[in-house]
């Protein structure tokens, strides 16, 4: 069966993308994205691609070319799964918040539904994907699901995770460090893999191409993510370190990243990492590993979210100290609310539960962020019900521009590490702070000895407080 016509289920973060770019590098395909979502599609097919639902360096230019020609947005979900001979399942993959497993595991209830809707619809032999991050042996059971219909129609089930970092996502399509797909060991299983391999072949060097088997790669892509958070965590904790001992976190960083055995990807100290992926595949590796009766390693992964938790309350908590040992009734301005730059995606991002402490001790909070709405901000923190979203909306309010934002502050915390942050005039910044004026950089981006020398109090991750 030649590939002539793919179906993504899902339009979001990954699948949106992820077919666009396939839509441009193979034009002789019909590409259809399909979402139940109508306002998300809408936007989709926004004229103003500047609305498009994703933020993403790259993709309206991507979009433009292909849409309408063999790319399509659309809710006609039934009529694209008939249509399709290879069917991508790209829908979250959250983690539990209730019942068996709840705060670990992968609440896979939307690709279930998916593979339903795909076992009704069916009325010929498909190629079924998983493009959601999923936890080791879903594709079993989803391959148990398909079969179960009864109807005659053959499925094969491939592993396909997607490895994106959100801000360059475009580019990591475009130029892969590698496209990983795994299959059954079968004829039938090796003839799809090789479909999916022919695909990304059209501009993808096939050495950069890895197949395994499903499993290996269902858990490859929770490996990889546990690993590059490991990192990061691991710098986060030398950097609470260097704060009590006068070392400089960035040149601890850059003499262990010298070492060719460790290299100097992911040592960045901050206010700890987010996104969609790295904390809920841990917890999804720390369940896994816990229901194999694995309690060693469980304990194990399940540090690195510790450290991470430790690190954004420890930067909540030295706000608080600095002001004095309390922020109650003093206004607090975040700059970044995504989780970081070039995207818009605040999926657990550490502004939402650095706003959330300094909230619940009474702060009141002024963000700006080029990319975020106050209406996300206000999502992010009441899906936390840590009180109600009156009092939320009492607590947060958010400003179009950075100056408004600090006016009359008590302190000003860099959060994401917009590049705009860098160049603004500090200087107007000084003057709208109540002082002393206090300056908590979360990402390390700024010029602190430039800041001091302007009369700023700074205090950056992983060094050691200036005294006066």
């Amino acid at each position: 069966m030649d590939i002539k016509n793919i179906c993504c289920i899902g339009a979001g973060y990954v699948g949106g993308p992820t077919m666009s770019v396939i839509a441009l590098k193979c034009p002789h395909i019909k590409v259809n994205v399909v979402d139940i979502n109508e306002e998300r599609i809408n936007a989709w097919n926004d004229s103003n691609l500047d609305n498009l639902p994703v933020f993403e360096p790259g993709l309206p230019s991507v979009v433009e070319q292909a849409r309408g020609k063999n790319l399509f947005f659309t809710t006609n979900v039934d009529d694209c799964i008939r249509e399709a001979q290879m069917i991508f399942i790209a829908v979250n993959t959250p983690t539990k918040t209730y019942g068996e497993g709840k705060g670990q595991a992968a609440d896979l209830k939307y690709v279930e539904l998916c593979a339903r809707k795909i076992a009704e619809i069916a009325t010929d032999n498909k190629i079924v994907v998983e493009k959601s991050t999923l936890p080791v042996r879903t594709a079993e059971a989803i391959q148990t699901i398909l079969d179960s219909t009864g109807n005659g129609v053959k499925f094969e089930v491939l592993s396909n995770p997607e490895f994106l970092a959100e801000g360059t996502a475009i580019n990591d399509l475009f130029k892969s460090d590698r496209v990983l797909i795994g299959g059954q060991q079968t004829k039938d299983g090796k003839e799809a893999i090789q479909k999916l391999v022919d695909i990304y072949a059209q501009w993808i060097p096939l050495e950069k191409i890895c197949t395994t088997n499903v499993w290996s790669s269902e858990l490859s892509k929770l490996v990889a993510n546990a690993f590059l958070a490991q990192r990061i965590s691991s710098i986060n904790s030398i950097s609470a370190i260097c704060e009590k001992t006068e070392a400089d976190v960035e040149e601890v960083a850059k003499a262990i990243g010298m070492d060719s055995r460790i290299g100097n990807k992911f040592l960045k100290s901050s206010v700890g990492f987010g996104g969609s992926c790295f904390q809920k595949d841990i917890l999804n590796l720390v369940y896994i590993s816990k229901s194999l009766g694995l309690d060693e390693v469980s304990n194990y992964w399940s540090q690195i979210i510790k450290i991470n938790d430790y690190q954004k309350t420890r930067f909540a908590k030295q706000i608080m100290k600095s002001l004095f040992g309390t922020v109650s009734g003093k206004k607090i301005t975040l700059l970044g609310w995504s989780f970081k730059k070039n995207t818009n995606d605040t999926r657990e991002s550490a502004a939402i539960y650095i706003a959330d402490i300094l909230i619940e001790n009474g702060a009141n909070i002024c963000v700006y962020d080029p990319k975020v709405s106050k209406q996300q901000m206000l999502s992010d923190l009441d899906y936390l019900n840590s009180r109600s979203t009156e009092d939320n909306k009492k607590a947060l309010t958010s400003c179009s521009d950075p100056y408004s934002a600090t006016h009359s502050s008590h302190a000003v915390a860099i959060i994401t590490e917009w590049d705009e942050f860098i160049e603004y005039d500090w200087k107007k910044i000084y003057f709208n702070l109540i002082k002393p004026a206090k300056v908590f950089d979360g990402r390390n981006i700024l010029n602190r000895k430039a800041l001091e020398e302007i009369g700023f109090e700074v205090y950056s991750i992983g060094k050691a407080i200036q005294k006066k």
